[in-house]
This record gives structure tokens, C-alpha cells and sequence, in this order.
């Protein structure tokens, strides 16, 4: 899909499908098809590949190829299913316009076209098009990291409060995965965060050389102290989630210990009968007891009697 805007007085407004490419100030690319990459490359610029775009290697990810920057970033997102996920998105910022292209869904480029006026440097150019969008994604990268805080509140309640008998183990099952979720959420923020601070530490390595960036440093300058705030945030979020997994696997252990404890006491109940039962269960000729008419409740008697003592003395010890 092929999204195209043009700026008017101060506001981005979405091209028509039959309007000329050559208008937009930005245009989006979406899981672009064959047609949408040529539209685009008829412009004069190369729409790198997914296979491009994934490839780790510096130069393929932040390189100039005349007056044409490419900055590839990692950037959260949303699936289906609501599960975290993250993929790269590529910003080509020529003088004229910005051009992205992503394959995942991302919630910042859904809320940037509606509100471009409203971000800090504005959207007169593509220069602070693409600083406005890098905004726009930090601000939702710290929605994320504060609804994560929330969650780990939710969960870490969830694990310290008693819950009813007998549900102990699904509930903290079911937290254990929350914090893995939490877990998985954070590494994507902390990626998507450093490849942020790389992208703008080119940028701001190239400003020199581009045209319309005037005035733009201390911008640039405070979406990287920005940066550097989400990540100790990050950090502080990530020793939240070691302490709430190691916590939610000890409650998971000390409920198990408790069943294995029940089991082991009952066991132990059940052995003084079990003692007594194979005494008069062996096959001897003389055993004087077989011979008499209160053998049997004797027996009986003397088994339900060994329970009762051990049972008792469990719970002087606070055993059960």
C-alpha cells in the first residue's frame, strides 16, 4: 500500500490514488507491490528490498548515495494477534521529500498524518517531516514503556497476593507468561531505541551537507537526550521484570513444594498400617495372634491408632 502527502499551510493532506508522486512531501510504502516500488523509483529513488532492509551490516543500514540519506531502523509493532513485534522500516530522506517503507504495521505512522502540525518541528519540509516522525515514534515508544510499568504493577500484584486454594498454579502460570510478554515488548523497545540514536547520530553527522536543516540541532539534540531517558527507563523496566520472574518461579516452587510436602506427609501417615498389615500378612505357621477372636480388630485398632499418633505429631511440628 501507497500512501502520499503533500503539506498545506502547515498540515499534511493525503494525496488522491491519481495524483502525481512527484507532489508528496512524504510518501509511505507499505508492503509495497511491484507497481508501488517502480512509482516510487521513477522519482529517483531506490526502494530497498525486506532482504535489504534486515541486513545487519553499517553500510547497509545508514549510508548516503548522493544528496540521499538511508536509515534503517528497528521499530515495534502490532500483529494480529496483539503480540509484540518488530521490523525495520527505512527512512530515504532526499531534499524534497521523505520516503519510508516498513512491511509491519506501526502505530506512529498511523497517528503522525493527523496530527503532523501539532509535532514540534513541523512538517514544512521533509527535514522536519522526518524529525517530527522520529518524535512521534519516541513518544509512542514511551506510551509503550508506561503501559508496560503498568502491566509488570498488575502482574507483580498478582503474584504477591494469596490467591484461592487449588488455583495458585494457574494463576501464576498465567503471570509468568505476562512477564515473558513484558520481557519479549521491552528487548523490541530497547532495539527499536538504539537504532534511533544511530539514525540520528547520522543524521546529525550529515546535516552540514543537506538542505533545509537549518536550525534543526537543537531538535535533533533533544530527541537524542530523549532517547537516552527511555533507555535507563527501559533498564529500570528490565530489572522489574527479573525480579517479577524470579519472584512469580518462587511462588511457582513453593506451591509445588507445598503439594510435594502433603504428599510426602501422607505417605508417612500411611506407612505404621502399611508396617503392621505386612507383619500379619507374612505366611507363618505360629503367629498367636491369627488364632484368636480379637486378632482382627486388634490389628484394625492398632493400624488406625498409628495414624492418629502420627498425624498428631505433624502437627506439633507445624508440618501440616
Amino acid at each position: 500500500m501507497i500512501a502520499a502527502y503533500r503539506e498545506a499551510e502547515g498540515r499534511l493532506i493525503r494525496l488522491a490514488p491519481e495524483a502525481a508522486l512527484s507532489d508528496a512531501i512524504w510518501i509511505d510504502l507499505l508492503r509495497p507491490t511491484d507497481a508501488e516500488t517502480a512509482a516510487v523509483m521513477a522519482l529517483g529513488v531506490d526502494v530497498p528490498t525486506l532482504e535489504d532492509m534486515e541486513e545487519i551490516e553499517i553500510s547497509n543500514r545508514l549510508y548516503r548515495e548522493g544528496c540521499t540519506d538511508y536509515m534503517t531502523i528497528q521499530l515495534t509493532g502490532h500483529s494480529e494477534t496483539n503480540t509484540p513485534i518488530a521490523g525495520p522500516v527505512t527512512f530515504i530522506l532526499s531534499p524534497s521529500r521523505l520516503v519510508t517503507v516498513r512491511h509491519h504495521d506501526s502505530r506512529p505512522f498511523e497517528t503522525y498524518p493527523t496530527r503532523a502540525e501539532k509535532v514540534g518541528p513541523g512538517c514544512t519540509n521533509a527535514n522536519r517531516v522526518f524529525l517530527s516522525m522520529i518524535e512521534e515514534i519516541i513518544g509512542r515508544l514511551a506510551d509503550l514503556l508506561e503501559s508496560s510499568g503498568r502491566g509488570l504493577d498488575h502482574t507483580s500484584r498478582s503474584v504477591y497476593t494469596p490467591g484461592k486454594r487449588g488455583q495458585n498454579q494457574q494463576r501464576l502460570e498465567v503471570a509468568l507468561r505476562q512477564i515473558g510478554r513484558e520481557a519479549e515488548l521491552l528487548g523490541h523497545i530497547r532495539l527499536a531505541l538504539l537504532t534511533l540514536s544511530r539514525a540520528l547520530g547520522f543524521y546529525s553527522q550529515t546535516a552540514r551537507e543537506r538542505l533545509g536543516d537549518e536550525g534543526m540541532a537543537p531538535v535533533t539534540a533533544n530527541l537524542l537526550r530523549d532517547i537516552d531517558s527511555l533507555e535507563v527507563h527501559t533498564d529500570y523496566l528490565s530489572q522489574r521484570v527479573a525480579l517479577a520472574s524470579d519472584a512469580t518461579l518462587g511462588m511457582i516452587n513453593l506451591s509445588q513444594n507445598g503439594t510435594v510436602r502433603i504428599v510426602s506427609v501422607v505417605a508417612v501417615l500411611f506407612s505404621p498400617p502399611t508396617l503392621i498389615a505386612s507383619i500379619y500378612g507374612m505366611n507363618f505357621d505360629v503367629m498367636p495372634e491369627l488364632a484368636q477372636p480379637w486378632g482382627y480388630p486388634a490389628a484394625i485398632c492398632a493400624m488406625l491408632a498409628s495414624s492418629v499418633v502420627a498425624f498428631l505429631y505433624f502437627r506439633w511440628k507445624n508440618w501440616l
